[in-house]
Parts: structure tokens; C-alpha cells; sequence
């Protein structure tokens, strides 16, 4: 168990010291190391309780009892500024730090006014002045943890939604890595309410140190966080603003584009569909053909959800599919991936996954029936 301590330990203090001396660094370059670096310091404090440096130099005890308070607010920041092209934090975001503020503040009257014996009696509960105080610390953390992976999930599925409607293309934007890394932080959460609840608040003894388990959990957690984290910094290289679908008449109204503005924007959409097969570009978005139909992303968003009932993803995806059966139904020549490309994919598996959710059947299939 000590390996996996001093590996944890030297993972996260690595993946810190990466992040810290990278050139231009993110937002969620940033938040990341400041994170790795608090759960070195964790680790490395709980790995010295373990060794018993807790009772030979008991002012160490507590000094990272807030800390599991930060890995919440972490994940969920993380998520958020790994979505969003900006580089700074907003003020509210602070708000997330008050409990553990909190907790040193309660703890102050502990850290310098108890004796070194005091402090040793508190660690083995000889003395019981923090029962309490520990016992909503753990139910702190658990809601905590639990709250902000739900929260983060939350904002994972509302950017994917947003991409769809903003993005024709989905290559190198994927956000499974990150959708992972929510569910193992979730799960680790988790384990430590299924652990900690019938030790802490019910009394169950177990015959191992359960810690263990969720400490274990969370060493392999920091490798993979790390490891994508410094992979996948920024997911919008263009300096876009993502809209949202407008879906409702109110929603239309508000959007200041009358019904007139809107049936001849959208008669001039499929003329320039049609006419200039803009979706040909294969890394095209819906900022780009705002432009090229002259009106706001905005009004693009809302006609296109209207009239077409789909997102800007599905419609010009719609038109690639199309394309692509044109030029696979009467030349041979090329192979039915190059059709692919040509009609404006950007990859084999896009492509097939594209195809099968609107005709129901592969590519291949699709052309062998059609030529019967």
C-alpha cells in the first residue's frame, strides 16, 4: 500500500509541476494544476498519519481536513472553463470555496490555541471537542461531491446539446474523455458515502482500513484526469459564441425576427444549400453559414429549428447524406468513403454513424438497394 501512496503522491506533484511550467496555459490548465497540487498535499498528509508521523508531531493533525471540500468545486470549474473559451474567474465562482474557508475558520481555535497533547488526544478520540464538527465535515463532502458531479454532468450534456447546434463536425470535440472523468470522480464520491456512512454515522466497524479503498480509487482517478486533462485543454479553437436552439413562440418573438424575415430567410437558406452546397465544407458551423446567408447566428439557429426541425448539425448533415447518395448511386469509380469526403465527412466513422440514424441502415446497404 505504501507503492501506491508514493505513486499517487509523485503523479499528482508530476502532473502539477507539468501543468504549472506550461506555455500558454489555460483557465483549465490552470484550475487542473492548482487541483493536482491539492491532492499531493492530500496524499502526502494522509500518507504521514498512516506512518504515524501524526503522533510523534501531532500540530500536523487536521491540517488537510478541509481539503476533500475543494474537490467538488474543482471538478465542476474544471467542467465549466474546459467548455467555455474564457480565462479568468468570474467572482461568483468564489462562492464555491466557503466551506472549506469555513472549516479553517472553525479550525483556527484548534490549529493555535491546543496543546501538542491536545491535538494527539483529539486524533486517537480521547477527547471528543470536534466529534461533531468532524461528523458534518464528512456529511459535507459527501454532499459536496455528489452535488458538484451532478452539476458538472449537468453542464457536459448542455454543451453537447450546444455543439450540435453550432458544429457540423464533431471530430476533436469530443467530450467522452471528459464525461468519464465526471463519472469516475462521481463514482469515487460514491464509495465514500457507501463506506463512510455506516462507519462514521452508524457505528459499523470494518476488519481493514476502508480508506484504503477510496484513496486507491482516487490515485488511479488522478493518472487518468491527468493524463486527458493535459491532452484535451481546449475544445473551441474559434473564438465562437454558442447558441442555443430557440424552440418556443415566445422564444421566436423575443428573438426580434418576424415571421415575414424568417419564411424568406429560410427560402434563402435552401437556395444557398442548393445552389452553393456550403456543406461541402467540412469543418463548417453555423457562424460561418450566418455569414454567408447574411443574417445573426442567432436568427440562423432559430429558422433552421422552425422550419427544418432539426439542429444545424442534423441539417447539414442531412444535405451530406444526400450528396454523398448523388455521387455513390451513379459513379463506380471511387470507393464509397471517398463519396464520403468528398460530400463533405471528415471521417469513416462519422459518416456511418451519421447515415445509420437518418436512413436506418449502413452506407453499403443503402447503395446495394438502390441499384437493384
Amino acid at each position: 500500500m505504501n507503492v501506491i501512496f508514493i505513486i499517487g503522491i509523485f503523479i499528482s506533484v508530476f502532473q502539477f509541476v507539468l501543468l504549472a511550467n506550461k506555455k500558454s496555459k489555460s483557465l483549465p490548465d490552470k484550475i487542473l494544476a492548482v487541483w493536482m497540487l491539492v491532492i499531493g498535499i492530500h496524499l502526502t498528509s494522509y500518507y504521514l498519519s498512516l506512518l504515524g508521523y501524526w503522533v510523534k508531531y501531532p500540530h500536523l493533525v487536521g491540517i488537510t481536513a478541509p481539503f476533500p471540500l475543494l474537490y467538488g468545486p474543482m471538478l465542476y470549474l474544471y467542467t465549466l472553463y474546459s467548455l467555455k473559451n474564457t480565462q479568468n474567474l468570474q467572482k461568483r465562482d468564489y462562492i464555491h470555496f466557503a466551506p472549506f474557508i469555513l472549516a479553517y475558520l472553525y479550525l483556527f481555535r484548534f490549529f493555535f490555541f491546543y496543546t501538542a497533547e491536545q491535538k494527539r488526544l483529539v486524533d486517537s478520540g480521547e477527547m471528543d471537542d470536534f466529534k461533531t464538527f468532524s461528523i458534518a465535515m464528512v456529511i459535507a463532502f459527501m454532499i459536496s461531491g455528489i452535488s458538484y458531479s451532478i452539476l458538472a454532468y449537468g453542464l457536459l450534456n448542455k454543451y453537447k446539446h450546444l455543439i450540435n447546434n453550432n458544429f457540423s463536425y464533431t471530430e476533436n470535440i469530443n467530450l467522452n474523455w471528459l464525461k468519464y472523468c465526471i463519472w469516475g470522480t462521481g463514482l469515487i464520491f460514491i464509495t465514500v458515502v457507501v463506506i463512510v456512512v455506516p462507519r462514521d454515522l452508524m457505528g459499523f466497524q470494518y476488519r481493514f482500513n476502508a480508506d484504503l479503498i477510496f484513496y486507491a480509487m482516487f490515485i488511479i482517478a488522478i493518472l487518468t484526469l491527468g493524463y486527458f486533462g493535459i491532452r484535451h485543454q481546449n475544445l473551441f479553437t474559434d473564438n465562437i459564441v454558442l447558441e442555443e436552439e430557440v424552440q418556443s413562440k415566445s422564444e421566436y418573438q423575443k428573438s426580434g425576427l418576424k415571421e415575414n424575415d424568417a419564411m424568406e430567410k429560410h427560402r434563402a437558406l435552401v437556395k444557398l444549400m442548393k445552389d452553393e452546397k456550403p456543406y461541402l465544407q467540412s469543418k463548417l458551423t453555423l457562424h460561418g453559414l450566418a455569414t454567408l446567408l447574411e443574417t445573426s447566428p442567432n436568427h440562423l439557429s432559430q429558422i433552421i429549428n422552425q422550419y427544418e426541425k432539426q439542429n444545424f448539425n442534423d441539417f447539414v448533415n442531412s444535405y451530406r447524406i444526400q450528396e454523398f447518395i448523388a455521387r455513390a448511386s451513379t459513379n463506380d469509380q471511387y470507393s464509397l468513403l471517398a463519396h464520403a469526403l468528398d460530400s463533405g465527412f471528415n471521417s469513416k466513422s462519422t459518416f456511418n454513424s451519421v447515415f445509420k440514424k437518418q436512413k436506418g441502415c449502413t452506407p453499403s446497404q443503402f447503395i446495394a438497394k438502390l441499384k437493384k
